[in-house]
């Protein structure tokens, strides 16, 4: 065993979970597409078809994306018409970000992709679950 073993490719964790994601990604293109998203533009509207309004540091926090990232996905929603952002009256450092209702419509054509990209997936339901839980164990510890 030599000390540069750890350097290999086949032995970092990070490298499948970086390819695996690229390629989950892809496989969404084709229904995003139909609903004219993004995979970051649809991870964002998933998080509003839930809360409907929210700031956007708090929305940062859940898709694990910074304000810089975030930013100009929100702008593009909001050039859609299916966001408005405002700043907050109570305090003008927060935005907030509202679901309009053209986005709230939006969410009728995307509720099929979850189900499109499970097929897509060679996972049993229970490897889909349990893989679903490591991955949040994962990210729970990249919080400290």
């Amino acid at each position: 065993m030599s000390k540069y073993d750890a350097l290999k490719i086949e032995n970092q964790i990070c490298f499948p979970l970086y390819a695996c994601s690229r390629e989950i990604i892809k496989q969404y293109k084709p229904f995003l597409d139909e609903i004219d998203l993004t995979y970051t533009q649809y991870i964002a509207m998933m998080v509003l078809w839930d809360k409907k309004i929210m700031n956007v540091k708090a929305m940062g926090e859940i898709l694990y994306l910074d304000s810089g990232t975030l930013t100009p996905v929100l702008k593009k929603l909001e050039s859609k018409g299916l966001v408005t952002r405002q700043r907050s009256a109570s305090d003008e450092r927060n935005l907030i970000v509202t679901i309009t209702d053209m986005g709230e419509a939006l969410k009728e054509k995307a509720v099929t992709v979850p189900t499109a990209i499970a097929k897509c997936s060679n996972l049993e339901p229970e490897e889909a679950a349990m893989l679903y839980r490591i991955l949040y164990k994962m990210l729970g510890s990249s919080k400290t």
